[in-house]
C-alpha cells in the first residue's frame, strides 16, 4: 500500500500579509486621485472660473465653466518637470510649479473639429512669451514669460480664423467683406443721457447692468452736448432698448469711437495705421502656407510673430527689415495658422486687438457648458448663486 503524505503547510505557517496602517491607505487613496485628475484634466475636460468682465453678457464674473480639450484635440505637455494640478504657481504662493529644465516638442492628438468662428474658446496668451512680455505690460499689467503650456489662460470669442480678412468698422465685426452675427450676450459701451439722478440699484442692476459710471468728456467728447450729463454703461442691446422706456431717460446712444482717430497701445501700435477698438483693420489672419511680402506694413503686423512664434532661430527686425543670420528677408511663408479673439464685452476687453494674434499651438479647448454661477456681488443673500444660468451650455 502506497501512503501519501500532505505536503501541505498548515494556514498558521504561512507568512502573514503586514496590513496597511490607515495612514497608508489614506496615501494611497490620494495618489490615485491626484494621477486620475491629471489625466482627466490633460485629456478632456477642465474646470475655469470667470474672473473678469471682458466676455459679458456671455460669460459672467463668478461663472464656473468646463472647458473641452477633445473638440480641438488635446495638446501633449511642453514642460513635464510640473507639480500636477497646478498652473505656473502652487496654490496660495508665488513659488513656481514647475522647472524649465526640460523643453518637449509640441504635438497635437486629433480632435474633433477646428476652432470656428464663434467659438469661445480658451487659449493661453501669447504676449507672455519671453521677447514680447514687456512690450505689453502697460496694457497687461504683471506680466511674466512662461512657456507656452503654462502661459495665463485666457477665454475670448474667435470672430476670426486662418485666412480670414478682418475689419472693424463703426464697432461691427466684418469678415472677408460681409457682417459677422453679433453673439446674443454682445456689450458695448453707451451713453444714458438723464434729467435727474438715477436710482442705480433699481435702474442699472435689476437691468444686469453691473458696469456704469458718470459720464466725463475724456471718454468721448463726440456723446454729449454741454449741458447734458448722465452715465457711460456697458450693457447689451436689449438692455439698452429697456433704459429708452424710462420717462426721465432723455436719450440712449451707443458710444463708438469715430474712423482715423488713433487710440494708444493697440497692436501693432505702429505710425502706419490709425486704428481704434471700434475700427480697425483691414489686416488678414496668418494661415499655414500663406505666403506674404514683407513691406514695410506687413513687417509691422507680422514681424513680431515671424520673430518669436514660428520656431525660427536668427530671426530679428532691424531697421524697418526682417534679417535672418545676417540676410534681410523679402518674403516669409508661415509655418501655423492663427487666430483673431475678441472679448464680448467689447469695449472692456484686452484682446486681439490690443496684443496680436493667437497661434494654433497656444489653444487650450472649447468652452462647453456652465455648471455654477456665483454673483460677486450680489443685491441680497438669496441672490448669490445665478440659478438661472447654471448648467448652460456656452454659445
Amino acid at each position: 500500500m502506497i501512503t501519501f503524505v500532505n505536503q501541505e503547510k498548515k494556514p498558521d505557517s504561512y507568512p502573514k500579509k503586514k496590513k496597511k496602517s490607515a495612514f497608508r491607505d489614506w496615501l494611497d487613496s490620494v495618489f490615485f486621485a491626484v494621477i486620475a485628475a491629471t489625466l482627466i484634466r490633460w485629456l478632456f475636460f477642465e474646470a475655469f472660473v470667470i474672473p473678469s468682465s471682458s466676455m459679458e453678457n456671455t460669460l459672467l464674473v463668478g461663472e464656473y465653466l468646463f472647458v473641452s480639450k477633445l473638440h480641438y484635440g488635446t495638446r501633449t505637455p511642453i514642460t513635464p518637470l510640473q507639480i500636477p494640478l497646478t498652473h505656473q504657481t502652487i496654490w496660495g504662493t508665488e513659488i513656481p510649479s514647475y522647472l524649465d529644465w526640460i523643453s518637449l516638442p509640441e504635438f497635437r492628438l486629433p480632435g474633433f473639429s477646428d476652432v470656428k468662428r464663434g467659438d469661445v474658446v480658451v487659449f493661453n496668451i501669447p504676449s507672455e512669451n519671453e521677447g514680447v512680455y514687456q512690450k505689453y505690460s502697460t496694457v497687461l499689467p504683471n506680466l511674466k514669460p512662461h512657456p507656452i503650456d503654462l502661459r495665463t489662460n485666457y477665454i475670448k470669442r474667435c470672430v476670426a480664423k486662418a485666412g480670414d480678412k478682418l475689419e472693424v468698422r463703426g464697432g461691427q465685426v466684418y469678415v472677408n467683406g460681409l457682417p459677422s452675427d453679433n453673439p446674443d450676450g454682445l456689450q458695448s459701451d453707451y451713453f444714458v443721457s438723464s434729467g435727474t439722478a438715477i436710482n442705480e440699484v433699481n435702474v442699472f442692476r435689476k437691468n444686469g447692468i453691473t458696469e456704469y459710471s458718470p459720464y466725463t468728456e475724456t471718454f468721448n467728447d463726440t456723446l454729449a452736448s454741454n449741458d447734458e450729463t448722465g452715465y457711460i454703461v456697458k450693457t447689451t442691446a436689449q438692455a439698452a432698448e429697456k433704459l429708452k422706456s424710462y420717462d426721465f431717460i432723455k436719450r440712449v446712444q451707443l458710444s463708438v469711437l469715430p474712423k482715423g482717430i488713433k487710440e494708444t497701445y493697440l497692436y501693432p501700435n505702429s505710425d502706419l495705421f490709425d486704428w481704434n477698438k471700434d475700427n480697425y483693420g483691414p489686416v488678414v489672419i496668418p494661415e499655414k502656407g500663406l505666403t506674404i511680402q514683407l513691406t514695410a506694413e506687413n513687417i509691422a503686423l507680422y514681424g513680431e510673430i515671424i520673430q518669436y512664434f514660428e520656431g525660427n532661430k536668427d530671426v530679428t527686425i532691424k531697421d524697418g527689415l526682417v534679417v535672418q543670420g545676417k540676410n534681410p528677408i523679402t518674403k516669409y511663408t508661415f509655418k501655423q495658422d492663427y487666430y483673431f479673439m475678441m472679448g464680448d464685452n467689447r469695449h472692456n476687453s484686452a484682446d486681439s486687438r490690443y496684443w496680436g494674434f493667437v497661434p494654433k499651438d497656444h489653444i487650450v479647448g472649447k468652452a462647453v457648458f456652465v455648471w455654477m454661477s456665483i454673483d460677486p456681488d450680489p443685491l441680497s443673500f438669496f441672490n448669490k448663486i445665478r440659478w438661472n444660468r447654471l448648467f448652460r451650455v456656452i454659445d
